[in-house]
């Protein structure tokens, strides 16, 4: 849902011209301000998501265009405020008005280089606009300015492993550097956020990713990650993977008996398609003997 923006810049002429120097009163009121804006922003996305089928999208794009109305006008107002350049650029983002979202949060990157989330959403930017040098950039300025955040490292691995030929092309990487600074990135996510298995399983994921797996590390990944999965799909999903590494080691026997313990309608899919594969593999193996 794209909203059209009011040009920024006669705002923030106008209100340099009429108002005084922005003051502490001033910054206490603008936060007030903004966060009536923002909870009124979020108020409006969880009406819609309750509302699902039956939603007014007209009158919720009308309601949505006065929220960005009111982040103009509280951005004219007060044209230092950083964290109205932050919050508009992400709600751009949010209503698919990208181009402005890009130049708003542009504009607070040069009000203060030291905001990780807005490095970070301009490094998403610029790796959709297929620029992933310059987006690796912002990935690892966020990370440097929020080293825990395991989101950060996530997006670097994912932009290395989907923009991999892109780096090549650079010639100041290798493969094998690609490769190791990807699973290092994935690696320091799921320590980030040890509690949640998505980040452990997509680190998991890169063993299939890299040019040199060391098979062995990644089975030993697989079975550790199972305990600590609390059971049912995540657990069978484990299993399946330690079944994959199994077969890719040669071990096919294995690979069979771990799929045999995989009993979840949900896999039932994914198993059967590993099973015809290494049951496909065994019978040409034979057949050249």
């Amino acid at each position: 849902m794209k909203l059209v923006r009011l040009p920024l810049f006669y705002a923030c002429l106008l209100s340099s011209l009429l108002i005084a120097p922005f003051t502490r009163a001033d910054e206490a009121v603008a936060e007030t301000k903004l966060k009536e804006i923002v909870a009124h922003q979020k108020a409006l996305f969880a009406e819609a998501e309750k509302a699902g089928d039956k939603l007014d999208e007209e009158n919720l794009r009308t309601q949505l265009q006065q929220v960005g109305n009111d982040y103009e006008t509280l951005i004219g107002r007060n044209p230092k405020f950083v964290p109205a350049y932050v919050a508009y650029g992400l709600f751009l983002g949010k209503v698919d008005n990208r181009k402005d979202a890009i130049g708003i949060l542009l504009k607070a990157n040069a009000l203060d280089k030291n905001i990780a989330v807005v490095k970070n959403q301009l490094g998403n930017y610029l790796a959709e606009e297929g620029k992933p040098i310059e987006a690796m950039n912002y990935y690892l300025s966020a990370i440097q300015l929020e080293p825990k955040e395991a989101l950060y490292h996530l997006q670097l691995g994912n932009l290395i492993n989907d923009a991999r030929a892109d780096f090549l092309k650079t010639g100041q990487w290798d493969r094998t550097q690609l490769d190791k600074t990807m699973q290092n990135a994935l690696l320091e996510a799921t320590q980030c956020a040890p509690d949640d298995w998505r980040y452990g399983y997509r680190y998991g994921l890169s063993f299939y990713q890299v040019e040199k797996t060391d098979w062995d590390a990644a089975l030993q990944f697989w079975k550790d990650f199972e305990k600590k999965l609390p059971g049912g799909v995540q657990q069978g999903a484990a299993r399946i993977n330690q079944a994959k590494v199994l077969f890719a080691k040669s071990q096919p026997d294995e690979a069979k008996a771990v799929l045999a313990t995989v009993t979840e309608p949900e896999l039932k899919e994914e198993k059967e398609k590993l099973m015809a594969e290494i049951g496909a593999t065994t019978s040409a193996a034979e057949s050249k003997k």
